[in-house]
């Protein structure tokens, strides 16, 4: 099929001539390789928002179309296979957002902040009829956002300060296992056989601090880590300051690089 939209001339001094080549060259040999499966293609991100400075990545979005096509597993992975090829030929420096055609038009609907954002500064370099006319109605202030998309983003908000909280007590779970798996290292250096992680404080005790191999500290430091975990889990702490989390990191690290003088 014959390429359906020529190529637009947009002014040097706007997008770099190396940029326009390489989005042109991609876009031709995307549309070569998958035809009427391609609906748009999208050069957008700091490539198009910031032509004076040199970007580390030329991003594009392709829309791809799900009305006509079943996208099964077999297809999908054909899909993934031609694009990484074109982004190897082309270059590399080349990163691709894939959108399908319904969902683009869902998010143009609620006026989805990421794809207004492409709608502004977009530049369409293949366009089937239809990306043009969103940046009208988009530039002319007719796609606003409605009310239950606005509620929607703002349930989201919630939830994300709660989850930022929970990643941060996974975190000092990894601290808690980084103190049990040195110390179980250690322990086998010693030819101790590891026990279950609550039996680690008094195992460092009697192997290494009564002997005078190993501050009573660290032993500690192990029992502080696993009475921490447990009351994680069972939610008697939710939350811990940033404060507390660098000293809790300064003490595992510790540890463990401790633990690495017992081994031999």
């Amino acid at each position: 099929m014959e390429f359906p939209v020529k190529r637009r001339e947009i002014p040097s001094s706007h997008i770099p001539d190396d940029i326009q080549q390489i989005a042109y060259q991609f876009t031709t040999l995307v549309h070569k390789e998958l035809g009427d499966l391609v609906r748009a293609v999208v050069l957008f991100g700091s490539a198009s928002r910031e032509p004076a400075k040199k970007p580390h990545d030329i991003d594009i979005l392709i829309i791809i179309d799900d009305v006509h096509v079943t996208f099964t597993a077999e297809l999908q992975q054909a899909y993934r296979i031609i694009v990484e090829n074109c982004v190897r030929h082309v270059d590399t420096r080349l990163h691709i957002t894939t959108l399908r055609f319904s969902n683009f038009w869902e998010y143009v609907r609620t006026t989805d902040p990421i794809v207004a954002t492409i709608l502004r500064d977009g530049i369409a370099i293949l366009d089937t009829g239809f990306f043009g006319p969103m940046q009208l109605l988009l530039r002319q202030g007719r796609l606003r956002p409605t009310h239950e998309a606005m509620w929607s983003y703002w349930a989201r908000a919630p939830q994300l300060t709660l989850a930022s909280k929970w990643k941060l007590m996974l975190g000092i779970i990894d601290l808690y296992w980084a103190v049990i798996n040195s110390a179980h290292a250690a322990l086998m250096a010693a030819g101790v056989t590891p026990q279950t992680p609550e039996h680690v404080p008094q195992l460092l005790k009697e192997h290494f601090v009564d002997k005078g191999l190993l501050d009573e500290h660290y032993a500690r430091i192990a029992e502080r880590f696993f009475t921490l975990q447990k009351d994680i889990y069972a939610r008697r702490i939710e939350t811990v300051a940033g404060a507390r989390y660098d000293r809790l990191f300064e003490e595992a690290d510790d540890f463990v690089k401790r633990m690495r003088t017992l081994l031999p």
